[in-house]
């Protein structure tokens, strides 16, 4: 699914353009604090926001001069194939300049937007400028087989040689219709596999076949795939012309379904069985086994005729083999939009410390393809305008269980549900419990059957243990573990053999959530701990509120640290014996050495020079 483009406004004078662009394509209107008075939301740094959004694979539409928007981007260009479309829009409306995307929307929008404000498109792209179409670019609903063949074939327009538009579904390719006669390329339309594709030869395939598909539970992937590929085969139908893959919700989570959509290429939807059932007077082959094993009459041709409406009709009949089924739908027209729902999605991810450099670009591409976000309000903040526009859940401190249950519960109705957790999601977050809870059968105070069927991603992000070590200088430059001291999960006891563990093993600790208003005492018998087995001088960091503008670093000697100047926002740091202090001009940076010290002091014993290479 494509992400809904998002206008930015820089100045006042350009804040009626940009709010009639807004409106028209339905977009989320963001302006720059101090020069802008309304927007759906602001941003501080324009080169910054523009980065953010584009990394998160975002249209971005900015009403500001093309420079400042190819400095924003510049150092980010490496593949053209995925990055998003980026338009920029002169103050008073008058030109609109498609800058990345030519090919993958930005041309089309950069028209639509120049109709809304009456002025002029500056598309630049060569096939659109000299024949009006982008042969890459197909219009919705259609598919280029040979995509990686269409730059040689609008080479050989450009030099003046012209097209033969064939195949049954020519009359359908209106877009085609301007181009130059000629023999120089073929350009057949038709679902109908071809055998000569290549520079000369594309082919553009009318999506209008549906896939319905039923599987035993566990179903061998391959004997599904072998069966659809048959009927596809048989009736004669390319990847490119299948339109969706279709079952009942039951299978939402069924690997074989996975892998077919994965391997066609096209969208997973998925019905109710009462949907389905709905279809029954249009089935061939309708089972009152089926119906008792699952509360409908067929799957397979029904969510076929599901998808594809009542303009469709069943092509191919239920085919099946021990385990699968499949029939085939066919419209009569090319299809430009999906019914049912998708497969629902959780990504667990993990925003870092809270500064948008620190948040990882896979992370911010979940964020941005998410509809709605779940987590500690604070959390949510943190992502600022590239959470603007979206459903919130805000979820308070302590109401952990209650969160990673609804986000699961709203992605199992169909959802693209986003956690949102600090630091990393899988390091003292809610990953594990994510899990836990998807562990748990229904009546084990687990989650719903359609909570289980989801699909969880995780992405990784900037632990607070990484920040504060990056901070310090490289204090986990050997061996190191992270004890947690909150004692609300954890019995007590585990927490001090563990620490007196880490102790004696020497290694550097990392605490988190080291004291909170009621909870004082564990970071006294930790450093008490760690006394009987290291220096009194052994370094400590305190780092608070990593990546946010009242961060505050400094460092302690063990024997000197006190509880009180330790907070829920602070990451504690205690070096192990070897950790050291190096004095900067900037102040002390802590680390850890790795042992290439003694190889240092071993060549100095022998006298071995060294050259500088």
């Amino acid at each position: 699914m494509a992400l809904t483009p998002v206008v930015l406004a820089l100045n006042a004078s350009g804040l009626a353009t940009a709010q009639k662009v807004a409106a028209a394509l339905g977009a989320q209107l963001h302006g720059r604090e101090g020069r802008v008075a309304q927007a759906d939301a602001f941003f501080a740094n324009t080169l910054d926001h523009a980065r953010d959004l584009f990394t998160a694979g975002v249209p971005i539409v900015g009403v500001c001069a093309s420079g400042i928007l190819i400095r924003a981007v510049a150092p980010l260009l490496a593949d053209k194939t995925t990055e998003p479309p980026v338009i920029s829009v002169s103050d008073d409306g008058t030109v609109v300049v498609p800058l990345l995307g030519g090919h993958h929307g930005a041309n089309r929008l950069a028209r639509d937007i120049a109709v809304v404000l009456g002025g002029t498109a500056a598309v630049t792209t060569a096939g659109d400028v000299s024949l009006g179409v982008s042969l890459d670019e197909p219009p919705q609903g259609w598919a280029l087989v040979n995509r990686v063949d269409a730059k040689d074939a609008m080479a050989a327009l450009l030099a003046g040689g012209g097209a033969a538009i064939l195949g049954d579904e020519k009359a359908k390719a209106s877009w085609l219709a301007d181009l130059p006669a000629g023999d120089a390329v073929r350009l057949t339309c038709g679902i109908a596999p071809q055998v000569d594709l290549g520079p000369h030869h594309l082919q553009f395939a009318p999506q209008q076949v549906t896939v319905g598909v039923g599987c035993a539970r566990n179903c061998p992937p391959q004997e599904l795939e072998d069966l659809v590929r048959a009927a596809l085969s048989d009736a004669g139908v390319c990847d490119a012309a299948v339109h969706s893959v279709n079952t009942i919700s039951l299978k939402a989570d069924e690997p074989a379904i996975l892998d077919l959509a994965a391997s066609l290429d096209a969208p997973l939807r998925l019905f109710s069985a009462v949907e389905l059932e709905a279809e029954t007077p249009r089935l061939a082959t309708p089972s009152d086994v089926v119906f008792a094993e699952v509360g409908c009459h067929g799957v397979s041709e029904a969510a076929a005729l599901a998808q594809i409406g009542s303009d469709g009709t069943l092509w191919v009949q239920k085919r099946k083999t021990a385990n699968a089924t499949v029939a085939l739908g066919l419209s009569p027209e090319p299809m430009t939009s999906l019914q049912g729902t998708p497969r629902g999605r959780l990504s667990v991810v993990g925003i870092g410390p809270g500064q948008a450099a620190w948040r990882t670009p896979e992370v911010s591409r979940l964020v941005a393809d998410a509809q709605e976000l779940v987590g500690y309000g604070l959390y949510i903040d943190l992502l600022g305008p590239l959470a603007t526009g979206k459903t919130r859940s805000d979820f308070p401190l302590g109401g952990e269980e209650a969160r990673c249950r609804y986000a699961l519960e709203q992605a199992g109705q169909g959802k693209n549900v986003a956690l949102v957790c600090s630091g990393d999601a899988g390091i003292y977050a809610m990953g594990a419990l994510v899990f836990e809870l998807l562990d748990r059968a229904p009546d084990q105070m687990g989650v719903s059957d359609a909570a289980r069927r989801v699909d969880v991603v995780c992405s990784p992000g900037v632990s607070a243990l990484q920040g504060a070590a990056a901070r310090a200088g490289a204090p986990l430059g050997h061996d190191f573990c992270t004890i947690s001291l909150s004692d609300l999960l954890t019995p007590r006891d585990d927490i001090l053999r563990r620490l007196k563990a880490a102790a004696e093993g020497d290694f550097v600790i990392a605490f988190y959530n080291p004291v909170s208003k009621t909870r004082r005492t564990l970071l006294a018998e930790a450093r008490d701990i760690l006394l009987q087995h290291r220096p009194d001088n052994t370094p400590v960091m305190l780092a608070s509120s990593l990546g946010r503008p009242e961060e505050h670093i400094r460092y302690r000697r063990l024997a000197d640290l006190q509880v009180d100047e330790v907070d829920m926002l602070t990451v504690v740091l205690v070096g192990s014996s070897n950790s050291r202090l190096a004095q900067l001009g900037e102040g002390p940076r802590m680390f850890t050495p790795r042992g290439y010290a003694r190889k240092i002091d071993g060549d100095l014993a022998s006298g071995t020079q060294r050259k500088d290479s």
